[in-house]
């Protein structure tokens, strides 16, 4: 039987490159794309150590509707997993129109493509964004959805173009997967989260003031409604959710229906717990100083995984000590991410 062929967007990105390794290791062929716009080729020389076979890879626009034609006319294409979309959150406060353009252009363009060409199996990356201020803790799928910022409206917009797509084609079966906050790193400390510039997440800070980047942390507010005052998030080893998109695809693969579905641990840890977390899994000191809250910050956000558990078979596995310790082998071996060499 003929493997089966899968299109990655955004590939050499920090989640999708941990999940081209696990669909390489589930037995599926893949195709990555990515225009390197907020990544490095470097991740492809750690792919292919990693696996051992050269990454199929086209560097290109998801947004370039010929270059996404040509690349289906040259490749079978059975699926598609989709990561390809600008990310940060206070950018997208700055520059909403390039986020509105980017990540909604590329979805529209890949799928336009994808019906093109007879190929209609969709994992999209969406995001815990799409919940606003939660009204209910854990969260699940059927809670209010709200966006707070431009980020979070081009995950909800997405979201409701691909429920429009399959109800005017029922051909298509897609997984539409909310995860909550990616960290960790690959346990060969070879590939793993490289922010440009200051990091918009908590756990690549705290690694860069750990491996003597950045002087100290900021803690933004620790007057929440918490056991400590500071913010508790879902804290989702990239593994664990690289998985998560292994099984969406055999799901969807199997001709199941559609999904919505969270991927996190159902457990919500303080910005504090992490700090403690990470300096006893590397024995390094992390100084920080409370400051004012950032606007928009919710006190609390984790999920209810179990839909995931009980129609994918998924569930995350590793604690937040793996968590913290594969987070800082990476940084330890890659100080300057993957602008040099990792260290042996």
């Amino acid at each position: 039987m003929t493997a089966p062929a899968v299109l990655l967007t955004g590939a050499t990105g920090y989640i999708a490159s941990h999940t081209w390794l696990a669909l390489l290791a589930a037995g599926f062929k893949v195709l990555g794309v990515d225009n390197f716009s907020n990544s490095s080729p470097e991740v492809l020389n750690r792919l292919r150590l990693l696996s051992g076979q050269t990454p199929l890879f086209e560097q290109a626009d998801v947004c370039d509707g010929a270059a996404m034609q040509s690349l289906f006319q040259r490749h079978r294409i059975d699926a598609a997993v989709h990561f390809a979309a600008f990310k940060a959150v206070g950018e997208s406060n700055r520059k909403p129109l390039d986020y509105y353009a980017n990540n909604l252009g590329g979805l529209i363009t890949l799928c336009q493509t994808m019906a093109r060409h007879d190929c209609r199996a969709l994992v999209f990356s969406s995001s815990a964004t799409v919940y606003g201020k939660p009204e209910q803790l854990p969260i699940r799928e059927d809670a209010a959805l709200a966006s707070t910022n431009p980020y979070g409206a081009t995950k909800l917009m997405s979201e409701n173009i691909l429920r429009d797509v399959e109800q005017s084609d029922p051909r298509w079966t897609m997984a539409l997967l909310r995860y909550f906050n990616p960290v960790g790193a690959h346990e060969s400390g070879q590939i793993g989260e490289d922010p440009r510039g200051t990091p918009n997440n908590l756990m690549p800070y705290i690694t860069q003031v750990a491996v003597g980047q950045r002087a100290r942390l900021q803690v933004f507010g620790n007057d929440y409604d918490t056991p400590d005052g500071t913010g508790m998030r879902d804290y989702i080893h990239v593994l664990d959710l690289a998985d998560g998109h292994v099984a969406a695809l055999r799901y969807l693969l199997q001709g199941k229906r559609s999904i919505t579905a969270n991927l996190g641990t159902g457990r919500g840890h303080s910005v504090l717990d992490l700090v403690h977390a990470f300096e006893q899994a590397s024995g390094r000191s992390v100084p920080y100083d409370i400051v004012p809250r950032r606007p928009g910050d919710v006190d609390a956000c984790y999920a209810d995984p179990s839909l995931a558990q009980r129609v994918l078979g998924w569930r995350a596995g590793r604690d937040i000590h793996s968590m913290c310790v594969d987070s800082w082998r990476w940084q330890s071996m890659n100080p300057h991410g993957y602008a040099a060499p990792p260290a042996r």
